[in-house]
């Protein structure tokens, strides 16, 4: 009688001890860190825009994303957003799917970014540039999808609002399609 006791229990303990360690190793087997470029920021504007990301749980997120432009040609206007030479952006993104942190998500961020005003002076005939630094508090809205690898596709577009007013530009942009990897 004992030694059935005996064999019941650790068989119990040993069984749950088991099973916890494998929910919590099921747990600690998603994928936390995620590394994107922005690839139309890239290829229209000529810039450099790479984000790193940490999934918090399977429903948010932080991430920070930077951007370098390599616009050297000042005579050329016809860029859409040409003004912005560097930014760095701290956000937080919310997911509203069953899926692990994918599928349609808000995003909220604070913008700190730089770049140069130009502007004529009539009066003597005249381009000027005028460097400014900025911050914009803005959200997004977007959509993300994973693959099993763990390869990644987002499209993602949001505005936010200059809050320093250092420049004539208010409204800051943000958004694009972004590759990257989830490990």
């Amino acid at each position: 009688m004992k030694n059935t006791l005996l064999f019941l229990l650790i068989s119990f303990l040993t069984s749950s001890t088991m099973f916890s360690q494998e929910s919590s190793d099921s747990a600690t087997t998603q994928p936390g860190n995620e590394v994107k470029i922005n690839m139309t920021n890239l290829i229209v504007f000529k810039w450099l825009d790479v984000g790193y990301e940490y999934i918090l749980n399977e429903e948010s997120s932080i991430g920070i994303g930077t951007l370098i432009s390599f616009n050297s040609d000042k005579d050329n206007n016809d860029d859409l957003d040409e003004y912005r030479t560097f930014s760095l952006t701290p956000y937080y993104r919310h997911f509203f799917s069953k899926k692990y942190a994918q599928g349609f998500f808000v995003e909220g961020f604070a913008m700190l970014h730089s770049g140069k005003d130009d502007y004529y002076d009539y009066n003597t005939s005249t381009y000027y540039d005028e460097k400014y630094t900025d911050l914009a508090i803005g959200i997004s809205a977007g959509a993300k999808f994973v693959t099993a690898r763990g390869f990644i596709a987002e499209i993602y577009l949001g505005l936010g609002r200059d809050m320093l007013e250092q420049s004539d530009i208010e409204i800051a942009g943000r958004g694009g399609i972004a590759l990257g990897f989830r490990f």
